[in-house]
């Protein structure tokens, strides 16, 4: 780091009658820091994006949540958030129509059902919840109930197709985490974004060029439109710009961006059952290719690793109501890393046979859809993650100076008890324990990479 951290950081709010608080970037980690400090912060607050709120990266994912992680700390961060996710949900009857699907990992490796268990035992006992282990004749499984939290395990195809007859006969063992689905993205930032504005935040669509540090503090920010912006607390929310932010305060921020891409298909035939949860095939695979496909990719160093051993996590969900045909399918199976942000991003055009042939093996209706495909709807946008795929939250080697980014694949989820740690630190207000597992500080422990990449379970699903 290009500054040492300092323990006192304590903000002067009395030097000034209204102290201004500067959010760069409204995605939805800005949107949410913007809506948390509001509510509680005596003075100004900016909210400042050369994009419209939430426009660029914020729904460019399957807009899912869950608080099945391996991490502690993540699990605790994501527990959190879940809970004010239901509340806002309570408070603006489900504006954004949050649900509790859950999601459906899927495997046809007996084994791997032991692997299966054992991973969720772990999770349950350090706050996942219940679990619940059901064999091939057991009755006691309810797919629907939306008390439960914790997981279920259901053993045998049997038993699995009697809940879910669109998956294939050949799943073994299925794991259903029960406090997870997903929701409009959109709309939970917007309503984030109005609660804000309601608390007095003023949005301003500039760019911010550069600040000013003086004497180890920083006191103003310059932006696109030719203002500058006096400036006692400044956040960095920039998403994929969030390295290029930390520039303009002497800060290395050590993140990555990769391309994330979806799809949305058309799914006349209803293969995947319209009240299905988010369904993953946990198994790594090896796509069927014709000869003729397989000379077309080998012509293309760029295509030859889909030849090779793919690995697990293709996903898809429903899309909409009961009367939809749309589904959401993702599958990172090769990464996609960007060193600058290019928009509109860059979009693979095998992208959607790919994904469609790697949920096929979950998913075998799907076949039908190989020959002649609906046309596909193809976005993306960008992921920032550190390389232990943490969070960075809390302040930055400046004073007055703070971060809530590296949202990686999991911004929608976390936004809000992101926020509201952030929150904490800048009111001075407790610190729940995870605190120190996503603040920079974590990085100048020598130990705290090699010791935390070599425990399993970090990674997008």
């Amino acid at each position: 780091m290009n500054a040492p951290f300092s323990r006192e950081k304590k903000q002067d709010h009395t030097r000034k009658s209204k102290p201004t608080l500067i959010i760069c970037g409204a995605g939805i980690a800005g949107v949410s820091a913007a809506y948390f400090l509001s509510q509680e912060w005596r003075g100004e607050i900016y909210l400042v994006d050369g994009n419209s709120p939430l426009s660029f990266t914020s729904d460019r994912s399957s807009e899912c949540y869950r608080n099945w992680w391996s991490d502690p700390a993540m699990l605790a961060l994501m527990n959190r958030s879940i809970d004010w996710m239901e509340e806002l949900a309570k408070q603006t009857a489900n504006a954004f129509h949050l649900n509790r699907r859950g999601y459906l990992y899927v495997t046809a490796r007996p084994e791997s059902i032991d692997q299966m268990i054992g991973e969720a035992e772990t999770i349950a006992e350090q706050g996942g919840g219940e679990l619940r282990i059901h064999e091939p004749t057991g009755k006691s499984y309810q797919p629907t109930d939306p008390n439960l939290d914790g997981a279920d395990v259901l053993i045998g195809s049997q038993l699995i197709r009697r809940h879910f007859p669109y998956l294939t006969a050949e799943a073994v063992a299925a794991l259903h985490v029960r406090r997870a689905g997903w929701l409009s993205a959109q709309q939970f930032g917007m309503v984030l974004l109005q609660k804000a504005q309601q608390n007095g935040v003023c949005f301003r669509r500039t760019r911010v060029l550069g600040a000013e540090v003086a004497s180890g503090k920083v006191r103003k920010v310059r932006l696109s439109d030719g203002s500058d912006l006096h400036c006692d607390v400044f956040i960095n929310a920039a998403g994929p710009y969030l390295a290029e932010v930390g520039k303009f305060l002497g800060v290395d921020l050590p993140v990555l961006n990769d391309l994330h891409l979806k799809i949305s298909l058309r799914d006349p035939l209803g293969v995947v059952g319209r009240e299905a949860p988010l369904l993953i095939w946990n198994d790594p695979q090896e796509i069927e290719w014709s000869e003729e496909e397989k000379e077309f990719l080998m012509s293309a160093p760029e295509n030859q690793a889909l030849l090779s051993a793919l690995p697990p996590g293709a996903h898809v969900r429903p899309e909409g109501g009961r009367a939809s045909q749309m589904v959401l399918m993702l599958w990172d199976y090769q990464a996609r890393p960007f060193v600058s942000v290019v928009w509109p991003p860059p979009l693979d055009e095998l992208f959607a046979e790919v994904v469609l042939r790697g949920l096929t093996p979950m998913l075998p209706g799907l076949r039908a859809y190989q020959e002649r495909m609906p046309r596909p709807q193809l976005d993306g946008g960008y992921y920032t993650h550190t390389v232990e795929n943490r969070p960075l939250i809390g302040p930055l080697p400046i004073e007055g100076t703070y971060v809530i980014g590296a949202l990686s694949g999991f911004g929608i989820m976390a936004a809000c008890a992101a926020a509201e740690l952030l929150a904490a630190y800048i009111l001075e207000k407790p610190l729940p324990f995870y605190a120190a597992d996503f603040a920079l500080e974590r990085y100048q422990d020598p130990a705290y990479l090699p010791r935390i990449l070599s425990q399993a379970g970090f990674g997008q699903l």
